[in-house]
């Protein structure tokens, strides 16, 4: 696990939420997902280039619900990507064909959760995921277990990069 402080400057974070909010109130934007038993997260969320289907727990080129396209990966989106991936040499290179992006009101929070829906080829490989933080500092979990008492904790803010690779792959990160 790398975590870059401040790594994505100020102007660049500006840039960012633009470009979601363009994205999010266009086809495949955001909208508040649910699981098989009803439940909704809570967050709003958008994937850019491929959907994921929480349901499912898939990705695939349509919503279900709407049968939405992902909205492109943008290029700016894609060249900090490959920044922060460069930066921790540590972990394979990566050229993302998804993105996740979610957002948090006041009383959105995501629970303790591994993300493991990417191929088996990517897993065995520990090919990492790349987390950029903007907005209000969050507190972050992560451990081995699925245990919350457990886990480490950490305060992302705004402009933090966290990359989670290798070993660090498999940990379940939550965002209380």
């Amino acid at each position: 696990m790398v975590l870059l402080k401040g790594f994505v400057k100020p102007e660049d974070q500006i840039g960012m939420v633009r470009m979601c909010r363009q994205l999010g109130k266009g086809p495949g934007g955001f909208y508040r997902p649910s699981f098989k038993n009803g439940a909704k997260l809570n967050l709003w969320m958008m994937s850019l280039g491929k959907n994921w289907d929480p349901t499912l727990r898939s990705y695939g080129p349509t919503r279900p619900f709407d049968g939405a396209q992902a909205p492109t990966i943008p290029d700016a989106f894609k060249m900090i990507a490959q920044t922060t991936n460069s930066t921790a040499s540590e972990f394979p290179q990566i050229n993302p064909d998804i993105y996740i992006v979610n957002y948090y009101t006041n009383s959105g929070k995501l629970g303790l959760h591994q993300d493991k829906d990417e191929s088996e080829s990517s897993l065995t490989k520990g090919l990492p995921f790349i987390s950029i933080s903007i907005g209000d500092t969050a507190e972050f979990l992560f451990g081995d277990t699925g245990d919350k008492d457990q886990a480490t904790k950490i305060n992302l803010e705004s402009g933090d990069v966290l990359i989670l690779g290798g070993e660090s792959r498999h940990f379940s990160p939550c965002n209380p």
